[in-house]
């Protein structure tokens, strides 16, 4: 099951990111559980969407309890998001990345925790949402969480920001996308002035002017892209109290999404 949910090209990316077992002068201590086993046992979480309490653990060798705890050190490591961006540099190298960035759209999830609000279009359930930025293709390439009660709008700047930069098969790396399309939740003249600065070429819906079966052309990109997130049933329902966390298992959702794009 191990080699399954971790496979060579993936357990390869992340031995390049995962930080380095911290020696214990003193000696003494448990032998401590090896990296490709906890990092399965966190896949099989993230995917089947179970509790670390429901971790199967004679299938693992290991307690959902131990999953968790490295689990969290690595989330403070930054790991995934370091995984992430490797692969999408993996990607760019091979020139799999067209253009840097494409799309933006959210999704919300419910629970409540650090950034969390009422959901203004769910009967007001606490609940997060989910912001991503992609590839015209599909892969993502910027995500965020924020509060199911924040405006769309506000996601934006931060997750143009958060793009990083990716190698290209020629030349410097990419750090600003050519152009974004977005819906009609973006159209406010202070983010066209914001994308005109650094020279992205927007493409924004206007409201009461252009048509959402004109939109729709576009818009079915991150729609399967967020799809692809689904995939992740941990996704489903936010159970993380820390927002880090969360984020964590969505930047791993991103990450399996790219993957496949480079296993192909």
């Amino acid at each position: 099951m191990v080699e399954r949910l971790v496979p060579t090209a993936l357990w390869d990316l992340f031995q390049r990111v995962v930080p380095e077992v911290p020696s214990r002068p003193q000696g003494g201590g448990r032998r401590r559980h090896g990296d490709r086993k906890v990092l399965a046992a966190i896949v099989f979480v993230a995917t089947s969407g179970c509790t670390w309490q429901q971790l199967p653990s004679a299938s693992f060798g290991l307690s959902g309890a131990t999953a968790h705890r490295r689990f969290s050190e690595w989330t403070k490591a930054r790991v995934w998001a370091k995984l992430h961006r490797l692969v999408l540099d993996e990607l760019g190298s091979r020139g799999e990345l067209v253009e840097v960035c494409d799309r933006l759209c959210e999704h919300a999830d419910s629970e409540k925790g650090d950034l969390t609000g009422p959901n203004p279009v769910d009967r007001g359930k606490y609940g997060s949402k989910i912001h991503l930025i992609t590839e015209r293709t599909g892969p993502p390439l910027s995500v965020g969480i924020s509060a199911a009660n924040l405006h769309d709008s506000q996601a934006l700047i931060p997750l143009v920001k958060g793009i990083p930069p990716i190698r290209s098969r020629r030349g410097p790396r990419r750090r600003r996308p050519g152009k974004l399309h977005a819906d009609k939740g973006y159209d406010y003249s202070h983010l066209r002035r914001w994308l005109r600065k650094p020279g992205i070429t927007h493409h924004i819906a206007r409201k009461g002017v252009e048509s959402s079966q004109r939109l729709g052309r576009h818009r079915w990109t991150i729609e399967r892209t967020m799809s692809w997130l689904a995939g992740s049933r941990r996704l489903h329902r936010r159970y993380e109290r820390k927002a880090e966390h969360f984020l964590a298992f969505t930047a791993i959702a991103c990450t399996f999404i790219c993957l496949r794009r480079l296993v192909c």
